[in-house]
């Protein structure tokens, strides 16, 4: 592909601005804290679009339109589940964690909120956490990666290995250089051009079928259960698409954003913009997939990309109906998804290998620029790692992803839960939790997953939230300093909603 094509330089040209955020954002990141949390210092704009595009990956523009396209709307209810769960995470989670890291020492990582919420003197959980996150995050790394590959390869005809390594530099270099500010405000900016690609494509591809009278017939005659919400599934298969919504407690790098909000007042206003933006992009990414039967059916000529892989319906309506210029920007609304989740999952890794693990048991007395550049070069590491694996996009590793939001989501999502609403939790239980949670993910889907048709993390889930309570009544209660602090971070948090309330 020629390098003057216009999709191609608008394409570049949305490349050059994000390492350009990371360099003006470079001017604003003077000790670990702005490296890692942005100071605290995020608006309800900034991190309600942050915290949905560092959620949202490569699979909302490709992996769930091509799921309708193939099946049809039955294929709809994870994104009802993701819907849910996003809710009541913002709802429950979102405005307690920012006020409870805070009064836990100013944490500013979950290992580091888990280690002084529970007053873990021994670090054993902080490390148990820390390893959890690495594992998981090293396989969600090397999966962004490939989808970046992927794209490249697409976009500029470049083989697999040369591909691999640009997308991955692309991404490496906003993080290293510009850390959680650059990442929230490359987020907010891709935010905006993907539900600004996922609203105006079926759109476009609606009005381009022709005959819209036709719709209804055309969808029949190519899926005739397309439209059909229940079609083929039974009660345990909607359960399971549902239970992904279970994952948004326990995910890090969505965690995070609400960390790093200015203030627990921002939280309401953030989940309203962040839910509507969500809301809209998974009704789009649907609409892409249940309107292209329809439009590939009205023509039948254009289709063979499409029927080869049904995961390339969105960049095959991109390229046949709009202008080349404008291709190239709605086609970067795919690396925005990747870019966007894998800059923030490199971030976390990041933070936990330096303030977790560094800091916490090889340097305790280190300076704030040396845990800034030993920041910047846990980055790089994890990067490395992550090429590594993608280096062979179709090892069973990458299969991994689909239980890795099930492990994070059953190892941290109870512990969450009830760090911020039990004050009777103990370390013993926290640490049982975590373990039981990702035992059950791993051990399930190697062996009862095929034979129940069960998602992973509904036992998980279950199975972790009882051994925590179990466990925690068991033993001995907590010390009286670890209830003091609850109940502090308890009152705040329910003072300031008051306040807000009474305005």
């Amino acid at each position: 592909m020629s390098f003057l094509n216009p999709t191609v330089i608008t394409f570049m040209l949305y490349i050059i601005a994000m390492v350009a955020i990371g360099l003006y954002a470079y001017k604003s990141t003077s000790d670990f804290s702005d490296y890692i949390l942005g100071g605290r210092s995020l608006g309800s704009v900034v991190t309600a679009l942050s915290a949905g595009a560092s959620d949202m990956s490569g699979w909302l523009l490709m992996g769930l339109p091509g799921a309708i396209y193939l099946i049809g709307l039955s294929k709809a209810w994870v994104a009802i589940g993701l819907i849910i769960g996003a809710w009541l995470n913002w709802l429950l989670v979102a405005g307690r964690l920012r006020v409870h890291t805070e009064v836990q020492n100013n944490s500013l990582t979950l290992p580091d909120y888990f280690t002084s919420r529970f007053d873990d003197k021994k670090k054993v959980l902080r490390a148990i956490s820390a390893l959890v996150i690495l594992i998981f995050f090293a396989i969600y790394c090397a999966s962004g990666m490939v989808a970046g590959a992927r794209l490249f390869e697409s976009i500029f005809g470049l083989n697999y290995s040369t591909a691999l390594w640009i997308s991955a530099i692309a991404t490496i270099s906003y993080v290293c250089i510009g850390g959680f500010l650059a990442i929230s405000w490359t987020d907010t900016f891709q935010a905006g051009l993907m539900i600004f690609a996922l609203l105006i494509t079926p759109i476009m591809a609606y009005l381009a079928i022709g005959d819209v009278s036709q719709f209804a017939s055309l969808l029949e005659t190519a899926r005739p259960h397309a439209s059909n919400l229940f079609s083929g599934l039974s009660a345990v298969a909607i359960i399971s698409s549902c239970a992904w919504g279970l994952g948004y407690f326990g995910q890090p790098h969505i965690l995070v954003r609400f960390m790093a909000a200015d203030s627990v007042r921002t939280i309401p206003n953030a989940r309203r913009i962040g839910m509507t933006w969500m809301i809209l992009c998974l009704g789009g990414a649907i609409a892409v997939g249940y309107i292209g039967i329809a439009f590939f059916q009205a023509h039948p000529n254009l289709a063979s990309a499409v029927t080869q892989n049904h995961e390339t319906i969105f960049i095959e309506l991109t390229k046949i109906l709009f202008n080349p210029w404008i291709a190239g920007v709605i086609l970067a609304a795919i690396l925005a998804a990747v870019m966007s989740t894998l800059s923030c999952q490199l971030l976390v890794c990041s933070s936990t290998l330096t303030e977790d693990l560094y800091k916490g048991f090889v340097r305790k007395n280190a300076s704030q620029n040396e845990l800034v550049w030993v920041g910047r070069l846990m980055v790089l590491a994890i990067s490395v790692l992550a090429i590594i694996l993608a280096f062979k996009p179709d090892s069973k590793v990458l299969g991994l992803v689909e239980y890795a939001w099930a492990g994070f989501g059953a190892a941290f999502g109870p512990l969450i839960i009830l760090s911020l609403f039990w004050k009777r939790m103990t370390l013993n239980g926290a640490i049982t939790g975590v373990i039981v949670g990702a035992v059950t993910v791993i051990a399930w889907e190697m062996t009862l997953k095929q034979s129940t048709g069960l998602y992973e993390i509904v036992p998980g889930f279950l199975l972790s939230f009882l051994s925590i309570v179990i466990v925690s009544l068991l033993g001995k209660a907590p010390s009286k300093q670890v209830v003091e602090r609850f109940e502090q971070a308890d009152h705040i948090y329910k003072q300031e909603m008051q306040n807000l309330n009474q305005k």
